[in-house]
């Protein structure tokens, strides 16, 4: 396999910001009366806010007018940034950052390919941006995983022929996403989470530059 660009998803890839999406969406959901369990959150990884907020309002058998969705979304984005201003590099995920600062030692073009509206804030509060020859978020990109846009998007941008990229997700859609970018996927996770992933590693701990030039090699 020849490989020349690396393709990264944000949350649970390279920083863990579910725990801030969950206790966002929880207040929004307290609010309305119901409990949203961490069990239901699960269902949102990978989905748009507006695809998660029909999700939750589905918990809680909850029908609104499109108007009151809008403001419902706006108010758990507004609690989401306020929490991910506060966070600190010390939040990256154990091996990340090695893994990124190798890659870019080796040669390899690296992007970030997320559906994060509010990417850029966590990437310059965790001082990493400059890690990323390109950032692709939500900003950038208008349809939602498991639609290929972001991972197109981020080929195009390192200038790298799609089937030349290896996608790093941590959700399904993402790795269907990947899939349909005809991207090899590596899944962060386990199998019974991601069956569809064309590897898995628990995190980038103990997968190293080598490991993964192993991987592509054979």
């Amino acid at each position: 396999m020849k490989v020349e660009g690396l393709i990264f998803d944000l949350d649970g890839v390279i920083v863990d910001t579910a725990k801030y999406h969950y206790l966002a969406w929880k207040e929004l959901a307290d609010g309305l009366g119901f409990y949203f369990s961490e069990e239901d959150n699960e269902r949102l990884k990978g989905v748009s806010r507006m695809r998660s907020l029909d999700i939750l309002l589905e918990v809680g058998k909850i029908e609104l007018p499109d108007e009151k969705k809008q403001e419902l979304a706006e108010k758990k984005n507004k609690q989401y940034v306020e929490m991910i201003k506060k966070m600190s590099p010390d939040e990256i995920l154990p091996g990340a950052l090695s893994f990124l600062k190798s890659a870019k030692a080796k040669g390899y073009k690296t992007a970030l390919g997320s559906a994060s509206k509010n990417a850029m804030i966590i990437l310059n509060r965790l001082e990493i941006a400059a890690l990323f020859d390109a950032i692709i978020d939500g900003t950038k990109v208008s349809k939602a995983k498991p639609n290929p846009e972001v991972f197109l998007a981020g080929a195009k941008a390192l200038n790298v022929q799609a089937e030349n990229c290896v996608v790093f997700e941590d959700a399904a859609a993402g790795i269907e996403a990947a899939h349909n970018a005809k991207m090899f996927c590596i899944g962060i996770g386990n199998k019974e989470n991601l069956p569809d992933a064309d590897y898995l590693i628990p995190g980038f701990e103990k997968f190293t530059i080598r490991d993964f030039e192993d991987l592509i090699r054979n």
